[in-house]
């Protein structure tokens, strides 16, 4: 990390501790899943929160956004959505007698996509682009959107009906994917007291900005990685190729996001270096979605990390 980055390593890991805090008096009870979405978010990547409905996942995402100060729109995902509904669409204006581009939410820095198993193939797809470049094309003309820019998709079930399965190219733009689960029975009183969730969302103030954002993203890269953790990412990605119990391993890219991830989490530590227990701690999410077992289903993620060895 350079002498600038390490100057301010203090008060960027005093910053992750305020996001974290304001996070926690919203979202109650589950900060291990909120320090996940943060790291996801640092590393610059888009997260994938699945649960049934009523768990609180469109209440992180407007959390997150509201706490880092960015520009948040909100997309309902419905079967009869298009893809014009997300990225815009060109009216011919008459005065000017010309075609003038009218930009979709997507043109913003967190778009939350509800319920996004919910639309059709079709529609999910014109996610894809975006998702990996940061820019749409419509009409031969190349759009840059704004930066930060990251996705935080919200799912139901498959199994519940009135939903299409994401495909395997689409979850794979999806850096993490974290589940919030019931909450414990003291963060439940206190959510029916109205001591948390939507409630007192509107007092959440901004502990950062965009720019502030895009400096701590900017330290993540900065966080140096040995070789001997390159050998026990790679060994991972190996073992998840060659292991008989998995139908389908980690690509490349997933390999990229583990290591991400990992410096994401040393940053949030407070360290300016990743060891192996930080890619431990967000393999499951990161590798969850991306692996398919011997039977076509999803596969445990820890299967991987009890089958290669700590360097």
């Amino acid at each position: 990390m350079d002498d600038h980055l390490m100057e301010s390593a203090p008060t960027m890991h005093q910053t992750l501790q305020n996001i974290i805090a304001a996070c926690n008096r919203v979202i109650l009870g589950k900060e291990p899943q909120i320090r996940l979405a943060l790291a996801c978010i640092l590393a610059r990547g888009h997260l994938l929160i699945e649960d049934l409905p009523g768990m609180g996942k469109t209440t992180l995402a407007h959390t997150l956004a509201q706490v880092l100060g960015l520009e948040f729109r909100r997309v309902q995902f419905t079967s009869d959505l298009l893809p014009a509904d997300i990225l815009g669409v060109s009216v011919y204006d008459r005065n000017a007698a010309a075609f003038k581009f009218h930009p979709g939410p997507v043109f913003t820095h967190v778009l939350l996509a509800d319920e996004v198993n919910r639309a059709t193939p079709k529609t999910q797809s014109a996610l894809l682009e975006v998702m990996e470049e940061r820019q749409m094309t419509m009409e031969g003309e190349t759009r840059k959107l704004p930066e930060p820019f990251f996705v935080i998709a919200t799912q139901n079930p498959t199994t519940h009906i009135g939903t299409f399965p994401l495909p395997e190219s689409q979850l794979d733009r999806f850096l993490m994917r974290i589940r919030l689960g019931y909450p414990d029975a003291r963060s439940e009183r206190h959510l029916l007291a109205a001591q948390g969730g939507r409630a007192i969302l509107p007092t959440a103030a901004a502990v950062t900005d965009a720019a502030g954002l895009i400096r701590l993203q900017a330290a993540v890269t900065e966080i140096r990685v040995a070789d001997a953790l390159l050998d026990y990412l790679q060994a991972l990605l190996e073992a998840s190729r060659r292991d008989p119990r998995l139908e389908m391993g980690l690509s490349p890219r997933a390999g990229l996001a583990l290591k991400q991830a990992a410096q994401a989490w040393a940053l949030m530590q407070g360290r300016d270096f990743a060891i192996p227990e930080d890619v431990q701690a967000v393999l499951p999410s990161v590798a969850g979605h991306r692996l398919i077992n011997a039977e076509g289903g999803p596969a445990d993620a820890s299967v991987l990390l009890n089958s290669v060895a700590i360097p």
